[in-house]
Formats: C-alpha cells, sequence, structure tokens
C-alpha cells in the first residue's frame, strides 16, 4: 500500500507526516526547535488519530538523519528507529540537504544549467551543504563548509546557481554575483513524500541496529577545566 510516516527534527521546524503511494496525506509541524523532543510523539498519535490510520498498519517509517541540529537528529532518529523495532517495518534514511533541495524543485521547477544549493546554519560563518542539479543528482557531498567571499567561485563562473535555507542568508551578505540567486523555499513535506516514495519504491531500507546520523562534522562538547583534588 506504500503507507509512510515521516519525521523530520533535523533543523528549526519539525515535522511529522503521513503519505499514501506518493501522495501526501496530512502533516503537523512545531516552529519551537527547543521542544521537538516533546512534539514528536503526541504529534505521531495525534496524526494517525486524524487519518484514520493505525501504526500497524504502516509500511515504513522516513527520517531525516542529517546534516542538522545534533540533539534534532538523534530526536527523529532515536523516534523512528524505536517504532521500527516495535513495530518490525523497515527504516528510510533521507538527507536534509536533499529534502531542501527537492522542495526547491517542487516550488520553482529550475532551468536545465541551474545548480541547487541547499544551506544549513551551522553557528558563526559555518554552513552545512551540498550541491545538485535539477533532478537531484548529487554533484558535491554534503560537507561543513566555512564560507568566505572565494567560496563556489569556479562554479559561479560557470553556472547560476540557487541558494536556500537557514544559512543562506549570511552567504547573501558576502556574495555579489549575477550567477547568484536566492530563494526563501524552505523543505517540506512534499520533499520528504516524494524521496520516501522513491526510496521505498527502491527498497532502499537502512539497516536498523547500525543506522547513525549524518553530522558531517565531529560533535565536540565543551568541558570545563577542574583542579586537581577538587
Amino acid at each position: 500500500m506504500g503507507l509512510i510516516l515521516k519525521i523530520d527534527t533535523a533543523t528549526e521546524i519539525a515535522c511529522v507526516c503521513l503519505s499514501r503511494n506518493g501522495i501526501l496525506l496530512d502533516q503537523l509541524a512545531n516552529t519551537e526547535q527547543k521542544s521537538h523532543a516533546s512534539f514528536v510523539q503526541p504529534a505521531i498519535a495525534q496524526l494517525m488519530q486524524q487519518t484514520g490510520y493505525q501504526l500497524e498498519q504502516l509500511d515504513a517509517i522516513a527520517v531525516t538523519a542529517g546534516p542538522g541540529s545534533y540533539t534534532g537528529l538523534r530526536v527523529g532518529l532515536s523516534s523512528a528507529k524505536g517504532l521500527c523495532f516495535a513495530l518490525q517495518k523497515p527504516l528510510i534514511m533521507l538527507n536534509t540537504l536533499e529534502v531542501m533541495a527537492a522542495a526547491q524543485v517542487t516550488v520553482t521547477p529550475p532551468e536545465n544549467n541551474v545548480l541547487l544549493c541547499p544551506m544549513i546554519d551551522a553557528r558563526r560563518m559555518e554552513v552545512f551543504t551540498a550541491l545538485y542539479n535539477k533532478d537531484l543528482h548529487e554533484l558535491m557531498p554534503p560537507m561543513a563548509l566555512i564560507l568566505d567571499e572565494h567560496s563556489f567561485a569556479d562554479t559561479l563562473a560557470a553556472n547560476t546557481m540557487v541558494f536556500f535555507g537557514s544559512g543562506s542568508s549570511k552567504w547573501q551578505q558576502l556574495i555579489q554575483h549575477p550567477n547568484a540567486q536566492f530563494s526563501t523555499v524552505q523543505h517540506q513535506a512534499e520533499g520528504m513524500t516524494a524521496l520516501a516514495w522513491k526510496a521505498f519504491q527502491d527498497k532502499r531500507f537502512a539497516n536498523l541496529a547500525y543506522s547513525e546520523p549524518l553530522y558531517v562534522k565531529e560533535f565536540f562538547t565543551p568541558v570545563k577545566p577542574t583542579l586537581k583534588g577538587v
């Protein structure tokens, strides 16, 4: 039947949505990033009630696995894996940046020579980013990039590029190039729906036991120095 529950807590806006055979049925969102953890499970229960389905009827569960907020990624993946283990359902892992690019394609289909560059704010002048063409083929893998005025110089010289996402505003302050365009499109449930449906049809399921978030870079927790003997 292709009934897929999707969980996204990777960025500032969390979303749970339900689709059937690639068609979005309903969705719930949360804009308070600090409360993503408390939002997910009640939202899933409400979503299933609103749509009239039971969790046991799901065919798969999809989750945005990164890059994004460290805490958000752990919240989303742990919720998805817990449901998959309990219900014996397959897990689909989605790249957050590809979901963002899919949203841009859905809202404003690009011309053949236009490249898509989603950006997630990673604080200061750093972003999580990747590069896709109009068919969502990955041209540059997800990475953590510290922006400066020379970033993407060679690519911009030869292509029109559309930048979007929470990290694009600081890049817009740095760059003035005729081939640089900016979009306010945010990643949406529709983008997740299309990618999850394709993965489901292709049977691209993740290994539940070994699935980990795509952090892109190491997570460091600052430790306050302590005095010996204290």
